[in-house]
């Protein structure tokens, strides 16, 4: 009986992880798609080493989120703006409460986020 228990409450705290706790929308790398709010991180960062390894380069497209896998690719939109930029994931992050993404500098500008720091969005995969 103890062991039945312990299978029960394993399934069950299992199934707990099994949610997006990250912006709502499906969790499953194909469809992925969430709406929250955005940032950028630039000029402090640059140069440094992302999660994945590589050197951070604010004028490259690319993005931090907390669970994509590195490489893919999502198309992030402005819903302030409708303004859309295609990054690459490249790192881990944004840790601020609140926050789904952080994008590089460049696609900062290219959303058109630079003097609001933070915007809401919508992230897409494209892979």
């Amino acid at each position: 009986m103890p062991r039945l228990l312990c299978l029960v409450a394993c399934a069950v705290l299992l199934a707990g992880c099994s949610t997006n706790p990250f912006g709502t929308g499906s969790s499953s790398l194909g469809d992925y798609s969430a709406e929250g709010k955005a940032s950028y991180y630039g000029k402090r960062h640059h140069g440094k080493k992302t999660a994945s390894g590589e050197r951070f380069n604010q004028n490259a497209l690319t993005a931090a989120h907390r669970s994509l896998p590195f490489g893919t690719r999502v198309q992030v939109t402005n819903l302030n703006n409708d303004k859309t930029v295609v990054v690459r994931i490249n790192d881990r992050g944004p840790y601020a409460r609140g926050r789904i993404i952080d994008v590089s500098r460049q696609a900062a500008e290219q959303l058109g986020m630079l003097r609001a720091g933070v915007v809401p969005v919508r992230v897409q995969s494209l892979d």
